[in-house]
């Protein structure tokens, strides 16, 4: 948490950023399930796509466990009628029941699996009858780094950042990100590993095609709350 608050170097432009919200929010946008419908955002990042789906539904809750990313949201909204930045200690129970549609990508390789099993039982709270969970950019095993530079090199050439990326995989040889992955890790599941908790969670799930964002390596999948 010290380093999701802190001046990171996950992007390595702002050209790489707005690329990779604005994938996130077409993935997104693709679930909304009416246009009236309550959503939320759980580990949301910067998300600079937000206001790209709240025009899809009726009210946008982007949460983030990061102080400073939820400062930086709540000073880009405020004033907005339809995006929320709630802290998540601020979801339950005023939104217990309520929301239609929660995302959580990119966000489970940096919880442990009990961390994991936590979080989806709040979003079984959270989750109207019938309501949705869609996880995404959940990491198998044997994905390895080599593989996300090769990812991240072949995006950049694509959508015409690749002098940055190649400057900023540079920078993060020698980053706390590295360092932390190195020495910390993230969590990895099979797909029925993944299958497997959300059914004990208490949801009815299967594995979702395409993953979000760019990376096809990694799973995505779709929940009911039964």
């Amino acid at each position: 948490m010290d380093f999701w608050n802190s001046a990171h170097r996950i992007y390595v432009s702002d050209r790489h950023r707005d690329v990779h919200y604005a994938r996130i929010a077409e993935n997104f946008i693709a679930h909304v399930p009416r246009p009236d419908a309550v959503v939320l955002d759980w580990g949301c990042g910067d998300a600079s796509a937000a206001p790209r789906i709240a025009a899809h539904c009726g009210r946008l809750l982007l949460v983030d466990a990061a102080t400073a990313t939820r400062e930086r949201l709540a000073e880009r909204h405020r004033g907005s009628e339809t995006i929320l930045v709630p802290a998540p200690e601020e979801l339950r129970p005023a939104w217990d029941g309520r929301v239609d549609l929660i995302v959580i990508n990119s966000v489970l390789q940096y919880l442990t699996p009990e961390e994991a099993d936590g979080l989806l039982a709040e979003a079984h709270a959270l989750l109207a009858p019938g309501g949705r969970l869609v996880i995404a950019d959940v990491i198998p095993p044997g994905d390895d780094i080599v593989a996300d530079v090769g990812n991240l090199l072949g995006m950049a050439l694509r959508h015409g950042f690749l002098l940055a990326a190649v400057a900023g995989l540079a920078a993060t040889f020698f980053s706390p990100y590295r360092q932390l992955r190195n020495t910390v890790g993230l969590s990895r599941y099979t797909e029925g590993t993944m299958l497997g908790k959300l059914i004990q969670a208490g949801f009815t799930a299967e594995r979702l095609t395409p993953n979000f964002g760019f990376d096809q390596r990694r799973m995505a999948f779709s929940a009911r709350k039964s």
